[in-house]
């Protein structure tokens, strides 16, 4: 049973995170010849505040 993991700031809409499960299962059904049903996709909706680049949190980036 494959089990996808997708990492990403917060601000996605419900639909769209909706299309990302949808997409990312039909994607992974299809390349590991795996029936859709047993696809499983965990989505982490991470705080710009949880999240660095450089030395900074994504937040204080967008806020300088």
């Amino acid at each position: 049973m494959p089990f996808i993991q997708v990492t990403f700031i917060e601000g996605r809409t419900p639909e769209q995170k909706e299309r990302l499960i949808e997409e990312v299962s039909k994607t992974v059904s299809s390349v590991f010849d795996a029936p859709l049903e047993s696809v499983r996709v965990c989505l982490n909706e991470i705080p710009s505040s949880h999240w660095g680049i450089a030395g900074k949190s994504i937040q204080r980036r967008q806020n300088e």
